[in-house]
């Protein structure tokens, strides 16, 4: 299985890639850096990548699982509510595509700030 490591701020993510086009476009496009902005209890940041609506695409995802969200070309993780959840869920602001999941406990992307310094690398 493809993977990749997220640097976002002072923590450390693995990610899993799931067989998508999406994954394909984010691989192809490593190694890159951006920018990390929170909305509620999601990490997101701007990526050089652009992805077609994959037919799955959905706007309540699971913690941990990688997003793209296709109107800001960002990768969103959600690990709890957004400001338009209803109740727990994680909603996250539009449908997105679903091409991987975060291997470690995405909660502590609770210490990540807007403004971190994000860098996206492969690893083997």
């Amino acid at each position: 299985m493809r993977k990749l490591k997220m640097t976002i701020g002072g923590v450390e993510i693995t990610a899993e890639l799931f067989d998508t086009p999406t994954a394909d476009a984010i691989i192809e496009a490593l190694p890159f850096s951006s920018t990390a902005r929170t909305w509620g209890d999601e990490v997101y940041f701007d990526t050089p990548v652009r992805a077609d609506d994959e037919a799955d695409a959905r706007d309540v995802v699971e913690a941990g699982e990688l997003a793209f969200w296709l109107a800001g070309s960002a990768i969103a993780i959600g690990f709890g509510p957004t400001p338009v959840s209803e109740g727990d869920e994680i909603r996250l602001a539009s449908p997105c595509n679903i091409w991987g999941r975060v291997v470690e406990d995405v909660r502590t992307l609770v210490d990540v700030n807007d403004g971190d310094a994000v860098t996206v690398e492969a690893i083997s």
